[in-house]
């Protein structure tokens, strides 16, 4: 996990999409649906990344003892608002992240990652197909 967050903190875009599994799902803060596929999570760490700037911290990692379960505590500031957040991640047997949950606080917090990611949509979208055109299995 620490390729992980060491490739987040420093804003490595590749090295974070290579510790994604294929079948990777992430379940936003705000979204009901969850997001699935390696491109498209990837689109979406690298929108959010984006918004987050250079404020964005880890400041706490817990792993479970198994070693398949982590969760990376970070804190932020968004749109002159300071968040605190969670990012749940799940391994799966090779070692990739197959699950990724993101967890923030407070309401208004919420509020602004949901307006800056929304601001990210078509370039998210233009990202994840560029990545995976359509007719690729």
């Amino acid at each position: 996990m620490q390729e992980f967050r060491a490739a987040v903190e420093a804003g490595d875009h590749e090295a974070m999409e290579r510790a994604l599994a294929d079948d990777v799902v992430l379940h936003g803060p705000v979204a009901i649906t969850p997001y699935e596929g390696r491109a498209t999570v990837a689109a979406i760490l690298r929108a959010a990344r984006r918004v987050m700037g250079p404020e964005f911290r880890y400041v706490r990692e817990i792993t479970d003892p198994g070693g398949r379960d982590h969760a990376l505590i970070f804190t932020a500031t968004l749109a002159g608002k300071r968040i605190n957040g969670c990012d749940l991640l799940h391994l799966d047997e090779a070692g990739k992240i197959d699950e990724f949950t993101v967890m923030v606080r407070p309401l208004s917090g919420v509020q602004a990652l949901n307006e800056a990611m929304g601001s990210q949509f078509g370039r998210i979208v233009g990202e994840a197909n560029a990545a995976n055109p359509p007719g690729d299995a």
